[in-house]
């Protein structure tokens, strides 16, 4: 009996890792429409930690991360995005296709306590339809991408553009973020939002509140001030987070546009006769002088002024030594000189060590008179000379 409850437990668990981390999911969609969808981190979770669900009877609540891509490519398609802010949120796919035809979609689940992964693939069929005539973008600057893409938020935002457009046949056509077109990261900061494209089309033509959008009185008011006013009774906004930039707004009839230009015809690829080439006789005489003179006068020009200038800087600035010390202290010369004086005899000692010993060797020798003090009583000598009278100056004059 034992056994076959370990058999049932196994069988169970395997069946729950493959059909759970396996699934696959098929979507029809079509050109020029919303699509989005989210990866509930709740149903990852089963299939991330079946065994807890058996035992313990609930699930843990663990961070996951999405990674999503196109079945053998790198990176999704370019009509598609994902976005995540944080391995405690769900995940999103959003995009509107621009052309008919199937994408299968591969997304990994990595639980970030136990990294253990679950894969779900989606098989989106992209169907071609009609695009809506008259479409309009509308600004919400107090969005961010990921709250306006669950399905209840887009149906508030649906009611009052159905409102503002006086019009209940209205679809959303795609939500773009703000810094997917060129916008600032806002600072991080409660107040502070990215802001939400968000792109609305219909059959029915424009409403008269967003005709006023094009009148040239409305058009200055956004040149002076971009948070102009919105138009006089046109105030549809139930939710504050929802309001529009009126500003920003923009219509688009498609019904008013210019076919595009036939694709060019391809021809044979074989280039048609047109006779031999004649090649000319001689090729024109060239004058190559003026290229000299750039090539090599100009920069020896440049050189040779530069010679003088250093040749002057060099030779007819120099102060000389008489205007040097003439500008100098006498102290300051005569304690120059001693220092020289001194260096000259220390080298005359170093050439020949035969020689009597120097002058400022001596013990008590007296720098100013050159005389030398008896031996005999010497402590009685004061070391320095200023010392039997202060006020005697012992420098030369």
């Amino acid at each position: 009996m034992a056994g076959w409850g370990s058999g049932l437990f196994f069988l169970t668990v395997c069946a729950a890792s493959l059909f759970g981390a396996r699934a696959e999911f098929k979507f029809t969609i079509f050109v020029g429409k919303l699509f989005t969808y989210e990866l509930m981190r709740e149903t990852f979770q089963s299939d991330l930690d079946p065994q807890g669900k058996l035992y313990a009877g609930s699930l843990y609540d663990d961070p996951i991360i999405f990674k999503c891509k196109q079945q053998n490519f790198p990176d999704l398609p370019e009509w598609l995005r994902f976005i995540q802010r944080h391995p405690n949120d769900n995940g999103f796919l959003y995009g509107t296709p621009t052309a008919p035809g199937k994408s299968i979609i591969e997304v990994y689940a990595v639980n970030k306590r136990s990294y253990n992964t679950a894969k779900q693939t989606l098989v989106i069929k992209i169907v071609e339809a009609k695009m809506l005539p008259y479409q309009a973008e509308f600004f919400i600057a107090l969005r961010e991408i990921e709250r306006v893409l669950p399905p209840s938020v887009q149906n508030e935002i649906k009611l009052d553009l159905q409102n503002l457009w006086n019009s209940e046949s209205l679809e959303i056509v795609n939500m773009t973020n703000a810094l997917d077109r060129g916008g600032r990261v806002p600072l991080p900061i409660a107040g502070h939002y990215e802001g939400v494209y968000v792109k609305v089309g219909s059959h029915k033509y424009f409403s008269e509140c967003l005709l006023r959008v094009l009148k040239p009185e409305h058009q200055r008011q956004c040149a002076a001030e971009p948070r102009a006013k919105r138009p006089g009774g046109c105030n549809f906004c139930s939710i504050p987070s929802n309001c529009i930039t009126w500003c920003k707004t923009k219509l688009f009839d498609l019904t008013k546009l210019e076919p595009e230009p036939p694709a060019p015809t391809m021809g044979s690829g074989v280039l048609e006769a047109g006779g031999d080439f004649s090649p000319p006789d001689s090729p024109p005489s060239t004058d190559y002088f003026p290229d000299y003179m750039v090539t090599v006068i100009v920069p020896l020009i440049l050189a040779i002024v530069l010679c003088l200038l250093l040749a002057y800087i060099m030779f007819g600035r120099r102060e000389g030594v008489e205007k040097r010390n003439a500008r100098t202290d006498q102290i300051q010369l005569y304690h120059h000189y001693t220092i020289h004086g001194n260096a000259d005899e220390l080298r005359g000692m170093a050439g020949s060590r035969d020689g009597p010993p120097p002058l400022s060797t001596l013990p008590m020798f007296n720098s100013r008179t050159g005389d030398r003090a008896s031996p005999l009583h010497s402590d009685d000598i004061p070391l320095i000379m200023a010392e039997q009278d202060p006020y005697s100056d012992t420098l030369p004059r």
